[in-house]
């Protein structure tokens, strides 16, 4: 006779993918996702009639998403270590009505310093989403199931911020960069309904975050899960492989945003000539974004972290091999392989952080946003400073050199699962 051995009953009560909490859960997320970064890109496709209203060059324009981005990250370990005193949810909502309330006021900015303070501003209560939303539902959510929720939240990024940009573009066409913002403060406002009418409400969904993360209720004496924020950013950065995804995010926004924030003059100059509107249409290429991120959990449950993560960063260094078209086909095309690469390696390496990171959990995730926006705010920022100088071609290279970095600092990851 032969005796088969059945799998252990599993005791874990969390929503598993397919069921109504799942989804609601999901879709909160996702709406919450949208609300930041429709906010917080807003402004990058009407840069060019930013710097043309206060007669500013493309680096001071810039300085219009990296004040926000710089703001976003420099108040991340704030937000975590909130999230996990009054609770991941309840932080996320205060999160984005204070940058909601402040996008109100933004159109009415009378002169350019003006404007990059109140950027910052909002970028700084921003913050909140990042910093708690990938704990959120690697807490929530059944860990066997929650890679696949986390790329679906950051999905909501590619969504927010096409949809952003292409609702700022367009609107600017009409009224002038005024009208971009006020259009994506509508927009946040909507989604933050969504938010606050979807998402569970439960016991689990209520309480406030365990200090270490998912599994802190159960930590061992002696372990930083259950101690305080200096042990536990202390164990945030000691786990094998943390700094090194940490850097991928700081090294590959840094090339991302290069490209993101200068395409608007690009295409409004010779070759192209493109208007306003019409050079906003680019930003569809975040449908690949989209489809990035989506496919980057699956794929990683196959393959593994570390050859996903290889495979994205060739896909964004290739596309910017693309950007020296002086084609508008070409051009596209390299810029959707250069999008789909980023937002793949994107969700790849945050899924990872969120998984390897089992104490202090929160506190991984807030240095891993850190790094992110760090990158978009100081190499986005450095970029423009590249155009300015050199034109288009040297930013591009600095791109490229960036994207060449983060897969040096990736070879760390080999052994790593």
């Amino acid at each position: 006779m032969t005796l088969t051995s059945a799998s252990p009953p599993d005791h874990d009560t969390r929503p598993r993918a397919g069921s109504g909490a799942y989804r609601r859960t999901v879709l909160a997320l996702v709406a919450a996702a949208v609300a930041t970064f429709a906010q917080l890109w807003s402004v990058q496709p009407i840069l060019p009639a930013i710097a043309d209203g206060f007669g500013a060059s493309a680096s001071q324009a810039a300085l219009a998403v990296s004040l926000a981005t710089g703001g976003l990250a420099g108040f991340t370990l704030v937000w975590s270590g909130a999230a996990d005193r009054f609770g991941r949810a309840r932080v996320i909502g205060v999160s984005l009505l204070a940058a909601t309330l402040l996008g109100c006021v933004i159109p009415f900015a009378g002169d350019l310093w003006t404007l990059l303070v109140l950027r910052a501003l909002q970028g700084a209560a921003l913050g909140g989403v990042p910093a708690a939303a990938v704990a959120y539902l690697s807490e929530e959510i059944h860990p066997a199931d929650a890679p696949r929720a986390t790329g679906l939240y950051i999905a909501g990024n590619p969504l927010g911020g096409m949809g952003g940009r292409l609702l700022a573009g367009f609107a600017a066409d009409l009224g002038g960069w005024q009208w971009g913002i006020a259009a994506n403060t509508l927009l946040a406002l909507v989604a933050l309904a969504v938010f606050a009418l979807v998402l569970p409400r439960g016991p689990r969904a209520a309480r406030p975050a365990a200090p270490g993360g998912a599994g802190a209720a159960a930590s061992p004496p002696g372990d930083p899960g259950g101690a305080g924020m200096g042990a536990r950013l202390r164990a945030a950065v000691a786990t094998p492989g943390l700094v090194a995804l940490y850097t991928q995010a700081l090294l590959l926004m840094g090339a991302f945003m290069t490209v993101y924030n200068l395409l608007g003059f690009r295409l409004m100059a010779e070759p192209f000539g493109l208007s306003q509107a019409a050079a906003s249409l680019l930003f569809l290429s975040y449908t690949a974004g989209m489809l990035g991120s989506a496919v980057a959990g699956g794929a990683t449950a196959r393959w593994g972290g570390y050859a996903v993560l290889t495979a994205a960063t060739a896909a964004m260094a290739a596309g910017l091999g693309g950007m020296f078209a002086t084609a508008l086909p070409g051009l596209l095309a390299a810029l959707l392989v250069m999008t789909f690469g980023f937002f793949c390696a994107h969700a790849t390496a945050s899924a990872w952080v969120g998984t390897r990171a089992v104490r202090g959990r929160a506190q991984a995730m807030a240095v891993y946003t850190l790094a992110y926006y760090l990158g978009s705010s100081l190499f986005g920022w450095l970029g423009g400073l590249v155009y300015d100088t050199v034109g288009w071609g040297g930013a591009v290279v600095f791109a490229l050199g960036l994207c060449a970095a983060a897969a040096v600092v990736g070879l760390r990851l080999r052994r790593l699962r």
